[in-house]
């Protein structure tokens, strides 16, 4: 592998590591149309079938996690 698919492999694993700062951090890497096209691929993760019941639920934990849904409020 070239440095830019080691780069690019890296992101997807903290993507879709179920940790919600680590997926925080490497979304904001990210310029905004990485963003979008990211935010487009987890959705169809989570919503299409073929995806393995992992993959899906790595991508829904991504999905809470950029959308700041998993703070909790006090």
């Amino acid at each position: 592998m070239n440095r830019e698919q080691d780069k690019l492999e890296n992101i997807w694993d903290e993507l879709l590591s179920e940790q919600p700062e680590t997926i925080r951090e490497a979304y904001t890497s990210l310029d905004l149309p990485h963003q979008q096209a990211v935010l487009a691929h987890l959705q169809r993760m989570s919503s299409e079938s073929g995806w393995q019941p992992e993959q899906r639920r790595s991508a829904l934990a991504a999905l809470k996690a950029i959308m700041n849904q998993d703070k909790k409020w006090t």
